[in-house]
């Protein structure tokens, strides 16, 4: 049996997939299985998979659609492997990915692991710029965990994996947003450790738009909200900040027009400090200012998706979001 098993949902997607297999071929250490569960696509992939078959280990195998946390559920109750590793189809893994992953294993033992994800050198502007947002530490990138930590680091799941045991112990994907930080509590509940690897990331393509980047990070507040209901303690100060940040610029704005302009030079500042950092990580003045676009798009689409959250479901009370309709984002 192999160490890994790389459990890949799939949902329409494969030139995405023929991506990812590529870079598995290239993986200096070829202990693993790529386990690839398609959802119900009309779309297959199989004809990709078969290709790639010999070349590393393929599972693949087609089931009615029922959504990405059921169907990676199906992956591990498929899986072979002594370890358990996520990731989407959306992705591409460095070729030491499982060598490093192995070693940090090995030098520093968890449960439960997870690592960063960034942009490739092939990736188009727009893809890089969302990147950036998703990122960095001025952005809600900084709510994320990780090496510059603003909250305990939470693995996600385009590159998360646990052991066998854990999974056995704790269950798999809840059917819901924010399925793979509800399952990283429930793992710490349980008092398995929880790791972040530095050296083992993955480069995610993300979303190829604006328009759709909105619509995931404003249901990424929502979902929040719906985390804070379900593990009581979980939602901290640290993830108001985008709304927060939003609420602070609607009133700069209003000081602006009834005080003194003024009161501008604090969100250009920011602005400023996030065009200056895009700029320094990416290396052209386009992707930057993008980058700084994408940033604006993402603080104001989590604030507003945590703020309607936050006073529906927390103040009058009215429950939660329906999962339905969180989960259109992905189609």
């Amino acid at each position: 049996m192999p160490k890994f098993s790389l459990i890949v949902p799939v949902y329409n997607r494969p030139d995405e997939v023929a991506e990812l297999l590529q870079s598995l071929e290239n993986q200096t250490n070829k202990d693993f299985e790529a386990v690839i569960v398609e959802d119900g696509s009309t779309l297959p992939c199989q004809e990709i998979c078969n290709f790639f078959q010999g070349k590393i280990d393929i599972v693949y195998f087609s089931k009615p659609n029922t959504g990405r946390s059921d169907t990676r559920n199906v992956g591990m109750q498929k899986a072979g492997g002594e370890y358990f590793v996520f990731t989407d189809s959306d992705c591409i893994l460095p070729p030491n990915y499982f060598e490093n992953l192995e070693k940090n294993l090995c030098e520093n033992p968890a449960d439960t692991f997870g690592g960063r994800d960034t942009a490739h050198e092939s990736f188009t502007d727009v893809q890089k710029a969302i990147n950036y947002a998703m990122t960095s530490f001025f952005t809600t990138g900084g709510i994320r965990g990780g090496k510059n930590q603003m909250e305990k680091f939470k693995p996600r799941t385009f590159n998360m994996g646990f052991s066998r045991k854990v999974f056995e112990k704790v269950g798999g994907f809840k059917n819901m947003f924010g399925e793979d930080i509800d399952l990283s509590l429930r793992i710490d509940n349980e008092g398995f450790s929880i790791k972040f690897y530095h050296d083992v990331f993955v480069y995610h393509k993300r979303r190829v738009s604006f328009k759709k980047f909105f619509r995931q990070i404003h249901n990424f507040g929502i979902a929040r909200v719906n985390l804070g209901i379900l593990h009581k303690g979980s939602l901290k100060i640290v993830h108001t900040a985008p709304a927060i940040l939003l609420a602070g610029l609607f009133v700069i704005i209003l000081l602006s027009i009834f005080c003194t302009p003024l009161w501008l030079i604090l969100p250009a500042l920011y602005a400023m400090l996030i065009f200056i950092d895009a700029l320094f990580k990416t290396k052209k003045i386009k992707t930057a200012f993008l980058s700084l676009w994408a940033s604006f798009i993402q603080i104001s689409a989590y604030g507003t998706g945590f703020i309607k959250s936050f006073f529906l479901k927390i103040i009058l009370k009215k429950g939660f979001e329906s999962d339905e309709k969180l989960k259109k984002v992905y189609k």
